[in-house]
């Protein structure tokens, strides 16, 4: 091969690494703000609580909450009664066998 030859294929080649490296900062960029960035947004919320304004939303969004799942006629599944009725009864044999001490 001669020399001009090598100096094609090389330039070839650094513009192919450099547009792939390009293309995949670029991919990564996008990934980062699809699915990271929601996550931050959550996170400045919890940072910024200890502004009164913030508070007196998440307050007033927590009663609303509370005021829809009162409307609702059942609140928890039947199968989520049946685990909490166990493990109620599983605690309360475990308080049986303590004694009290005064």
């Amino acid at each position: 091969m001669s020399e001009s030859n090598k100096n094609h294929n090389l330039k070839i080649f650094f513009i192919k690494l450099i547009s792939i490296s390009l293309a995949i900062v670029f991919v990564i960029n996008i990934l980062f703000n699809l699915i990271v960035a929601d996550k931050f947004k959550s996170f400045g919320l919890l940072l910024s609580i200890d502004e009164l304004e913030t508070r007196r939303e998440l307050g007033n969004k927590i009663r609303d909450d509370i005021e829809q799942i009162l409307k609702k006629e059942h609140i928890i599944k039947k199968e989520d009664k049946l685990l909490i009725y166990k493990l109620y009864q599983k605690v309360k044999s475990e308080f049986k066998d303590i004694e009290v001490k005064n």
